[in-house]
């Protein structure tokens, strides 16, 4: 099996398709990855699985690998583990996730906001650049930066999970830009595409932060990284003390707009 552990997931799901089953039995959702470009052995370490459950899954990829062969297979984690009964985060890592729930509120807000949508009014232009400003500010000056400047600066950063990450913040920021210039353009539909473009890279970004990799670091982290993390994370906030309450602020408006 090692030719097809060290062979990036969507490698593996092209050449066995019913792999993408398997690992969908696990809750391992590769086949929606923007990417899929994590190697098979890192997928299978990184996702929360009991060392019961890993031997299973790779004892069920082993046998759509090879067919009617009895495969010998190892356990593909550091040390035996038992699967936790629900997610407990760190307390940075807990700042990350409680700053998703703003921007998954913001993301929610887009089909209603798509649909009203009319770009040769000012008001309608302007609603649209307010959504952009808070992408800007908040999600990405305020929340990814924590990500990219600080806490996976504690991790390998050449790992395919990590590059997946910045590769989404990156493509957010492409779609932040297109929805700019469709606005100078007075284009609605392309505003539109962009936006709900957006929404559906978020929704699945978030989802694989806190369910998948988030769990992971924390698994890793040190207790004194940790703290480190905490205190990094306070003196980045320490420079957005306005930040949270103007975009919550911001949002509740929306809402009661929409409702």
């Amino acid at each position: 099996m090692d030719e097809y552990l060290n062979m990036e997931v969507k490698e593996v799901i092209s050449k066995f398709p019913e792999a993408a089953r398997v690992l969908d039995e696990y809750n391992i959702g590769c086949t929606v990855c923007n990417a899929g470009s994590c190697l098979l052995k890192d997928i299978v370490e990184i996702h929360s699985l009991s060392s019961d459950e890993e031997q299973e899954l790779m004892a069920k990829l082993a046998r759509v690998v090879y067919p009617g062969r009895d495969v010998k297979v190892l356990e593909v984690g550091r040390k035996p583990k038992a699967k936790p009964e629900r997610v407990k985060y760190s307390p940075p890592l807990k700042k990350l996730v409680d700053e998703h729930l703003l921007i998954k509120r913001w993301i929610a807000l887009i089909p209603k906001l798509a649909e009203s949508l009319d770009v040769n009014t000012e008001e309608g232009r302007q609603l649209v650049l307010q959504g952009v400003d808070f992408i800007r500010t908040y999600a990405d000056r305020y929340h990814h930066a924590k990500e990219e400047e600080v806490l996976f600066k504690y991790f390998d950063e050449n790992l395919e999970i990590l590059k997946t990450m910045h590769a989404d913040h990156e493509k957010a920021r492409s779609h932040v830009r297109s929805i700019l210039q469709a606005v100078e353009e007075k284009n609605g539909e392309a505003v539109k595409e962009h936006l709900n473009a957006y929404r559906e890279l978020l929704t699945e970004h978030i989802k694989k932060e806190d369910e998948i990799l988030y769990p992971w670091m924390d698994r890793g982290l040190s207790l004194t990284q940790v703290g480190e993390l905490f205190s990094r994370f306070n003196e980045l906030e320490e420079q957005f003390q306005t930040v949270p309450e103007k975009y919550e602020e911001f949002i509740r408006k929306l809402e009661e707009k929409f409702r």
